[in-house]
């Protein structure tokens, strides 16, 4: 299974996007997504951008992963994602 993080973009760079997210900065591959601008949001793996994402929908995930971190810290979630 793959996890995809939401990161926005902050710069752009020829074939790349510096991005911003849940885990810092990362510089993030930007070819399978097409040109990007700041302030897009992307669903990133392994540094290369996946797919472009709406501002819903990165929160939507963001809340997810944030669940699968309690649950994995043995925290109980209130299901609300």
């Amino acid at each position: 299974m793959c996890l995809g993080i939401p990161m926005q973009v902050i710069a752009v760079e020829p074939g790349h996007a510096r991005c911003a997210g849940r885990l810092g900065e990362r510089r993030v591959r930007s070819a399978l997504v097409g040109e990007v601008a700041v302030g897009d949001w992307l669903l990133v793996f392994l540094d290369s951008a996946q797919e472009r994402i709406t501002v819903e929908r990165a929160r939507e995930v963001d809340a997810t992963l944030d669940l699968i971190e309690a649950v994995m810290q043995g925290e109980a979630g209130d299901g609300d994602a």
